[in-house]
């Protein structure tokens, strides 16, 4: 049975001890950054050497490949995509060719990641940004308007879906009003409720029947002054589990983010005590990954079924998918984006 984590790896290739740590700890799923990245080839036999060490040929494997300044694989041996504002400004200029766009470039994403073994994008963002917030969302999101941003991320989760890639919605309940980089430091909210539901909580509202979702490391005063969401019950409970009725796998951001407080242990710990289904650990550094996996529970109740539907939801890419023609017609949409700002 596997453990209620996800783990990072340290390189591009797995080393003796991670090959006896994932026989030994079992984690739900694996986590790719720059650092495990090279070639196509290389990065299918990492996801295939994973895989034979867990034992579980449909483990899944994540990566943050959004597009713009967020995503793994780039150039010379992947395409670049376009930042997610673009779908936004796309969408300001006729919301069919924005629409269009994002499930486009979605598509072809899932095509380059279901080539090399990896199985799930950590996209979309259903953030929603506001003046003067920090730049880690930025560029990254589809707008500043609920609805629009919603029907934007629906897109690019049908994009993904198609090409057999499993969505992962993010940062729920919401990273766009933090004045803070949550790699850094721990981001206050302190915005009335009212507004976070009209706003913030209303973009992932239409989005709650994803298969996964990942929290915000964000304090939202309103609702619990003291903890961020994740590591808040109150926020799990009421806001995500309750305002937004999101009802899939919940993980957590990276657990060694600078927004939280406390060890590695410490924040494993408050994290599930708090809802979270399961524990997300970047860093691929042993010493973090043995404290997360000592403290991970086995997959069971609520968190098991969660974890099976999610990955049961998965389907073969569609078929026929003619690749040169979609990035054309992706190409000549983010044209007409140009033409418009000239």
């Amino acid at each position: 049975m596997s453990k209620a984590f996800i783990t990072g790896l340290s390189g591009t290739t797995l080393t003796a001890a991670e090959r006896d740590f994932i026989r030994a700890e079992r984690p739900w799923g694996f986590i790719l950054f720059r650092r495990n990245i090279e070639t196509p080839a290389q990065v299918a036999a990492l996801t295939s050497d994973v895989r034979n060490a867990l034992g579980e040929p449909d483990a899944p494997i994540l990566v943050d490949q959004e597009g713009g300044r967020v995503q793994r694989f780039r150039p010379p041996n992947w395409p670049l995509y376009p930042a997610g504002a673009a779908f936004g400004q796309l969408y300001d200029i006729d919301p069919a060719l924005g629409l269009a766009a994002a499930k486009l470039s979605a598509r072809l994403i899932a095509d380059d990641l279901g080539q090399i073994g990896v199985s799930v994008d950590c996209l979309p963002l259903a953030d929603v940004p506001v003046p003067g917030a920090d730049d880690v969302i930025g560029d990254r999101a589809y707008g500043a308007e609920p609805k629009k941003v919603a029907a934007i991320a629906r897109a690019v989760t049908e994009g993904l879906e198609q090409g057999g890639i499993l969505p992962i919605l993010k940062h729920i309940p919401g990273h766009g009003r933090a004045m803070a980089d949550s790699h850094l430091s721990l981001p206050v909210v302190n915005t009335p409720k009212s507004e976070l539901e009209r706003i913030d909580f209303a973009a992932f509202k239409p989005l709650a029947d994803l298969p996964m979702a990942m929290t915000a490391h964000v304090v939202f005063t309103a609702y619990d002054p003291a903890q961020p969401a994740t590591t808040s019950a109150t926020m799990i409970e009421q806001v995500i589990r309750g305002l937004i009725g999101f009802q899939g796998l919940l993980m957590s951001d990276d657990v060694g983010m600078n927004a939280l407080a406390g060890s590695i242990t410490e924040r494993t710990k408050a994290l599930l005590a708090a809802g979270c289904d399961m524990v997300l650990h970047c860093s691929g550094e042993p010493g973090e990954m043995r404290d997360v996996a000592r403290e991970a529970p086995e997959l069971s109740g609520k968190a098991l079924d969660r974890a099976r539907a999610a990955l049961a939801s998965r389907k073969p890419p569609t078929k026929p998918f003619d690749r040169a023609a979609a990035r054309a017609e992706l190409d000549g949409l983010i044209g007409r984006l140009g033409a418009a700002n000239a």
